[in-house]
């Protein structure tokens, strides 16, 4: 993994047959240093179509090796090193899955694992486990033959159960109308809840809910579009059970060609999403939540961390917040040493302005964060790279945080070197008093920025003083640490960043330096 103490990047591609959708992943990485989705290829295969007794039915046979052969060939094309293939509910349960891998591995040279019930559950957990905080509490795993719920208490996974309730095998077994009809919508339901009365650990399962795969997304965009949500990731979205509900009723009227014009809707899961959401609704039921946290990552992105944290006994990082930062900073290539000091200058002038902002850990955190990141736009390029900082930042996805994290770190990049600070089209996602939280945040940050500008460390440290003039003038004091005057970072802040800080917390501020100028 590694080449004279210097990582080695590979290109590893993750092959994941299902019931319903085929894909290939392909992920730029560095076994336990970053990581970065490269490439995707997403293709309906619907393998479990028309399957029987007798297994997979010839034309899902000749539909699933047609798309493994290009997904060979793309992998191929990019020099993907290792490819690792799986295929679950569909291969699995049927009667001629083992000759459908042989043939596979015979003609393709592709070797096809076939994931059992419980390790597709293990493996999408793990993927979960490493995109949202996620201590204890259950994963649901909805595809198109099966559904898993697994059990994770201290960040670990515990059990799971694969039950035969996926989207596509419902929707194929018990609905043969359209608009479905009462009776057809009945036993669906029926059919969830006694599966579901299989899993005899349900009730003893604490805490947080997270769901992951296509039938859970494409129902968290159809809320995202109602609520005009202005991120392009699901990464941590909050997907209602009154939502859930509110699309059960909706789409249960609709005809198939009715319901391809509802907003969110994939066109290709149009005939089989109906189904999925009463296996959502009655699992947050059963657990009794209202709210289920989106997990982007499923069982592919498990797979890869299997790969990518070879070297820990648990394929799953302790602190995901941390390593999300300093990933999304690796990957666009940040520049460590001015980061790092304008983090450290930052973080220093937040603890000083406690008595004044009153804000403690969470916020610190954002603002470390947003420290790190702030420059990654130069990666497009100078011009207004603090724009293409706050893109990267959004789009992104960091694990562990949520959306109104997610949109702060990204609007505190966006206002690190200029401009008013705004929560703009992301005010949808924050909370009361985050207006005030950017400001004040933003404020420290430029500072810190300026007093780095001239990416020397020119200013060691900086000692913060508050104190009232005699005529009733409040003064905010920043005396910089330096050996040498720094005489273009006080320039820069004097020019770019007091302005913000005085109107950010209603005080002169003055600057001056342990170092006399020279």
């Amino acid at each position: 993994m590694y080449n004279g103490g210097m990582p080695e990047q590979q290109h590893v591609a993750i092959i994941d047959l299902g019931s319903n959708t085929a894909r290939v992943v392909v992920i730029s990485a560095t076994p336990g240093y970053s990581y970065r989705l490269e490439d995707e290829i997403r293709e309906v295969v619907r393998l479990r179509q028309g399957m029987t007794d007798e297994g997979l039915a010839e034309d899902a046979v000749r539909r699933g090796f047609a798309t493994l052969r290009l997904f060979k060939r793309f992998c191929d094309g990019v020099g993907a090193n290792p490819v690792i293939a799986t295929a679950t509910s569909a291969v699995r349960d049927a009667a001629n899955g083992a000759q459908f891998v042989e043939r596979v591995q015979a003609e393709l040279g592709l070797e096809l694992r076939v994931l059992d019930g419980e390790r597709e559950a293990y493996y999408g957990t793990i993927g979960a486990l490493n995109d949202v905080a996620l201590n204890d509490g259950a994963v649901l795993d909805i595809g198109g033959g099966s559904a898993q719920i697994s059990l994770v208490r201290g960040r670990r996974y515990v059990r799971g159960q694969s039950a035969p309730i996926g989207a596509l095998a419902l929707t194929d077994r018990l609905i043969k109308h359209d608009p479905i009809g009462d009776g057809e919508f009945k036993a669906v339901r029926a059919e969830v809840e006694r599966q579901l009365d299989t899993f005899d650990w349900l009730d003893s399962v604490p805490g947080q809910l997270v769901g992951l795969g296509g039938t859970i997304r494409n129902m968290a965009r159809i809320e995202a579009e109602r609520r005009d949500y202005p991120l392009s990731t699901l990464h941590g979205f909050a997907l209602t059970q009154k939502s859930v509900q509110e699309s059960i009723d909706q789409l249960r009227t609709l005809p198939i060609n009715k319901r391809l014009k509802v907003p969110g809707l994939r066109a290709d899961r149009a005939d089989i999403i109906l189904a999925g959401a009463i296996v959502i609704d009655a699992v947050m039921a059963r657990l009794k939540v209202k709210e289920l946290t989106v997990a982007v990552n499923g069982l592919r992105e498990g797979l890869f961390y299997e790969y990518f944290w070879g070297h820990l006994v648990d394929p799953v990082i302790s602190d995901i917040r941390s390593f999300g930062v300093l990933n999304l900073a690796r990957t666009y290539h940040y520049q460590k040493t001015h980061a790092n000091h304008v983090r450290f200058l930052a973080g220093r002038m937040f603890d000083q302005l406690a008595p004044l902002h009153g804000y403690g850990a969470p916020e610190r955190e954002l603002l470390a964060a947003a420290a790190l990141l702030h420059d990654l736009g130069t990666v497009i390029g100078y011009d207004a790279h603090d724009v293409h900082s706050q893109t990267l930042i959004a789009n992104a996805g960091l694990p562990g945080f949520s959306p109104r994290e997610i949109a702060l770190i990204a609007l505190l990049a966006r206002y690190h070197r200029k401009g008013t600070p705004s929560t703009g089209a992301y005010a949808t996602v924050l909370r009361e008093g985050d207006d005030l939280l950017l400001m004040r945040l933003a404020a420290i940050l430029r500072l810190a920025e300026y007093l780095e500008r001239g990416r020397t460390s020119a200013v060691d440290d900086v000692a913060v003083s508050l104190f009232e003039e005699a005529d009733g003038r409040k003064v905010l004091r920043l005396t910089l640490i330096a050996d040498v005057y720094p005489a273009v970072e006080i320039w820069q802040t004097q020019r770019n960043a007091v302005d913000l800080m005085e109107k950010a917390y209603e005080r002169a501020v003055v600057i001056d330096s342990t170092a006399a100028p020279g």
